[in-house]
């Protein structure tokens, strides 16, 4: 058994000639006002052949009349800007005989979300009119190039504490907080459990599983914690379930039902294919109206202001990014296939850790943000004597539990970050 331990890993001014300041000030300030308002024509011009087409796109739709026009911005445009857009908008509709009223008044319901993919900006319009069918209509142009700002980003640490050693594979290991506190670990044979007894962990109960079905090669397990029992343990083709109270007690039994993915605050799961060691694809209870993406490893959330961008390491190598409108792929950026998501007082509040395949075997983690649709990095590798063969997030979202193999033994770390540094 193994403790815990920590790894961190003036000048004086220039005298001037005050008219030939003057001067220079007076054209300085006339050109900026220029250049600024030069590139807010270029930008109102560009809003306004979008708005111009999707209200054309809508009226051929409702035809004359009253509609409840809703507005949802999930893409990168300021508030500014997307007020902006809503406002041509409801003046191109208004031109083509589609007024704005409230809900119980109109004849139609159009809700317009303004997304977005890597390089373009789609703006969709889902209509509802009575008795009839549902329309979908959009339009996408292409977002500005933007030149990009330096900052000094704040470094972000990723701390590991181990948990557990053993020669058997770890699955996933959950830590149940309490006085004292416990560990259940999750492996091929069942769940163990094990009571904090000063700085060692003490094995207290053993809880075989038995299955009927050899185990797939590459076996991968999830535990997940509850409110009204203690724990759930995911497996290929099996779903087990204790009681709550010690001794603990065990039932499991054959089912293809979806494992949980996300933590108590932001819920998703996928069906897993009990023969093979990734994630189907189908999703319930989807995100958005999205049901589905491609066969992938790991999935996390990126929390936004009005709805959550969920990242999808895909078995082809890719990283895709689903809103509730749009499937984009951010191609391949040189991850690993295990993500997971940590909720810190950094940043953003909630940042990525990404598995990326070192030399000779030996696999590292790193923090990344998502200011927008593509990930920078937030701090610098955290690297591990071995490979990573399982990510999760705790349930709490502000820890994740690693496992590596190494050495032919398997070691379980409990993650954090920290932006006190």
């Amino acid at each position: 058994m193994a403790n815990e331990k920590h790894s961190a890993i003036y000048n004086a001014r220039i005298p001037q000639m005050p008219t030939s300041r003057s001067r220079f000030a007076r054209v300085a300030c006339s050109l900026s006002l220029m250049l600024l308002l030069a590139a807010n024509a270029t930008g109102a011009e560009n809003w306004a052949s979008a708005e111009e087409q999707l209200a054309a796109k809508i009226a051929s739709v409702t035809g004359p009349g009253t509609a409840f026009i809703d507005f949802v911005n999930r893409s990168s445009l300021t508030r500014v800007q997307s007020d902006d857009i809503r406002r041509g908008l409801l003046t191109a509709l208004a031109n083509r005989g589609v007024r704005s009223a409230n809900a119980e008044q109109a004849a139609a319901n159009v809700k317009v979300t303004f997304s977005e993919a890597l390089q373009n900006y789609i703006w969709v319009a889902e209509i509802h009119q009575s008795s009839n069918e549902s329309a979908v209509v959009m339009v996408s142009l292409p977002r500005p190039e933007t030149q990009l700002t330096t900052h000094e980003a704040t470094a972000l640490v990723i701390h590991k504490v181990l948990l557990w050693s053993q020669p058997d594979r770890i699955l996933d290991v959950a830590v149940i907080d309490g006085n004292p506190a416990h560990m259940a670990v999750l492996d091929g044979n069942g769940v163990n459990i094990y009571k904090l007894q000063d700085t060692r962990w003490e094995p207290e109960q053993s809880l075989p599983v038995s299955h009927s079905h050899p185990w797939p090669r590459d076996l991968r397990g999830r535990l997940v914690l509850r409110k009204d029992h203690l724990f759930d343990a995911f497996v290929p083709g099996l779903f087990c379930s204790s009681t709550a109270k010690p001794p603990l007690a065990l039932t499991c039994y054959e089912s293809d039902d979806p494992w949980p993915l996300g933590t108590e605050q932001f819920v998703l799961n996928a069906f897993f294919a009990p023969a093979r060691n990734y994630f189907t694809g189908a999703l319930t209870p989807g995100i958005g109206k999205q049901k589905a993406t491609p066969a992938f490893y790991s999935a996390v959330p990126v929390p936004r202001d009005k709805y959550v961008l969920w990242l999808f390491t895909t078995v082809d190598g890719q990283v895709h990014l689903l809103d509730g409108i749009t499937d984009q792929s951010a191609g391949k950026l040189g991850w690993g296939s295990d993500i997971a998501a940590l909720r810190s007082n950094c940043g953003s509040g909630w940042q990525i850790i990404a598995t990326r395949s070192g030399s000779e075997s030996n696999d590292s983690i790193r923090t990344y943000e998502f200011p927008d649709r593509e990930p920078v990095a937030a701090s610098q590798p955290l690297d591990f004597d071995g490979a990573v063969s399982a990510l999760w997030t705790e349930s709490n979202g502000a820890t994740a539990i690693a496992i590596v193999q190494n050495s032919g033994r398997y070691e379980a770390f409990r993650l954090s970050i920290d932006c006190s540094h």
